[in-house]
């Protein structure tokens, strides 16, 4: 025996309704903060005329095709034209408000729905208007659960005449649904769009969901600025950090140095003078330089000044061999990483060798990995407790430190002994190449 179709109450209708508008505004905002340009638009309070058009086609156009939706094709919960010109206002001023509102009203006034236009114009300047005299952080935090909270709100006016401005905000779009209802009961649904039965708890009901469909975008929209905020701080701290450790490099370094200077200055003064020319003008390219990644080749190119002192300093005691793949040249590394690998070789490994030592510098790509070692057949690491690997001095342990916050467990650094005497730097980091041989500035 067949059924009877069922249909829904008035009551069912409208409250089915509200639950479609709120997931379509929730729709909506979501798909919208996902292009960069909308995003950007967020992060500023300041927006110049371009920019406040932008957002006006953003937001206008989709809220436009919503009422033409309901027009049309009597789709109800698509016609968000209250909560979407107060939106555009409270976020992109009274102006854009305003035109959203025309945009929104403009053909539900065509199609007869007189009071349509006047109205929507109006909720785009009421939240333009809140906009331009309340705290502008304080309409990211629209939320309807201050509500939650009233009975602390009432005591602190009384106390204090502390203003909440998240009443306030909350109370706009209460109050101009509330005109809506009145205005629709008076002029009738010809000439403005409302939901509602009149009764008292499905007007309570649309006022609810009129504010949840303000307070969702904001809320959505809020979440991506702070999300934005948060990558900017970490890349900020990671420079920082990445500033600290280059610069605990340079001292290092230069101790170094001045110390092997000094050891020269009376047994060999004409030494020790081209030493100090070479080491002022490895200096003054450090400080000219203000990258933290440059190419291998540059880098390379530093530690070519740096061998020229130390050079000097070891005479024809020091063989130097490179082999190095050309394709690696380009590779992006961090600046003055290798100059640590060089200095431990030279100072823990060959300087103690009797006799003549070498040292090679290698690079290669491996499976979309650079691989960099540094080489030498010196006395090797002394004997201790150190594990397997693990960088002795200050200078090593910067290095894999700067590593790890750059490229976390991406790369790798490594020291190995070499069978016959001698030990290897190896250094991984993954395959970053710059077209042209131009560095990444930070």
């Amino acid at each position: 025996m067949l059924q009877e179709p069922r249909f829904l109450t008035a009551e069912q209708a409208v409250l089915t309704t509200l639950l479609a508008q709120l997931a379509l505004v929730a729709t909506l905002a979501t798909m919208l903060v996902r292009y960069a340009r909308f995003r950007r638009l967020l992060l500023t309070e300041r927006r110049d005329w371009p920019e406040r058009l932008t957002f006006i086609v953003a937001l206008g156009v989709p809220l436009m095709v919503g009422v033409l939706s309901r027009l049309l094709l009597g789709y109800k919960a698509a016609d968000l034209s209250l909560a979407g010109a107060f939106l555009a206002g409270l976020v992109a001023g009274p102006y854009a408000g305003a035109i959203v509102g025309a945009m929104v009203g403009l053909p539900a006034a065509v199609a007869g729905e007189i009071v349509a236009l006047p109205f929507t114009v109006g909720c785009g300047f009421a939240g333009g208007g809140l906009r331009e005299v309340c705290p502008k952080e304080a309409i990211w935090h629209f939320s309807p659960f201050v509500f939650t909270g009233l009975h602390r709100y009432a005591w602190s006016v009384l106390r204090r005449f502390h203003v909440d401005w998240q009443v306030i905000l909350i109370a706009a779009p209460i109050l101009l649904e509330l005109l809506r209802q009145v205005l629709g009961s008076r002029f009738g649904a010809q000439r403005l769009f409302f939901l509602g039965t009149g009764t008292p708890p499905m007007t309570l009901a649309v006022v609810v969901a009129t504010v949840f469909a303000v307070a969702i975008p904001m809320k959505i929209w809020n979440s991506a600025r702070i999300e934005h905020r948060l990558q900017e701080q970490e890349k900020l701290l990671m420079a920082a950090r990445i500033e600290a450790l280059a610069s605990q490099i340079n001292p290092h370094f230069l101790f170094n140095t001045l110390t092997s200077i000094s050891s020269l200055i009376r047994s060999q003064p004409e030494t020790a003078r081209v030493l100090i020319v070479k080491l002022s003008g490895l200096l003054r390219r450090l400080l000219r330089s203000q990258d933290h990644f440059v190419t291998l080749r540059e880098e390379l190119a530093a530690i070519d000044e740096y061998l020229d002192i130390e050079s000097v300093r070891f005479g024809t005691r020091l063989e130097i061999v490179k082999d190095v793949a050309p394709a690696s040249l380009d590779v992006v590394v961090p600046s003055m990483i290798l100059q640590p690998l060089v200095e431990n070789s030279l100072k823990h490994g060959l300087a103690n060798k009797v006799g003549g030592g070498q040292l090679v510098l290698r690079s290669r790509l491996e499976s979309g990995r650079a691989v960099v070692e540094v080489i030498d057949n010196g006395v090797g690491r002394p004997a201790g407790p150190a594990r397997p690997g693990e960088p002795p001095g200050i200078g090593l342990r910067n290095v894999q430190e700067r590593l790890r916050v750059i490229y976390g467990t991406s790369s790798r650094l490594q020291l190995e002994d070499v069978p016959g005497g001698g030990t290897r730097a190896r250094m991984e980091i993954p395959e970053l190449v710059v077209p042209d041989g131009d560095a990444t500035r930070a």
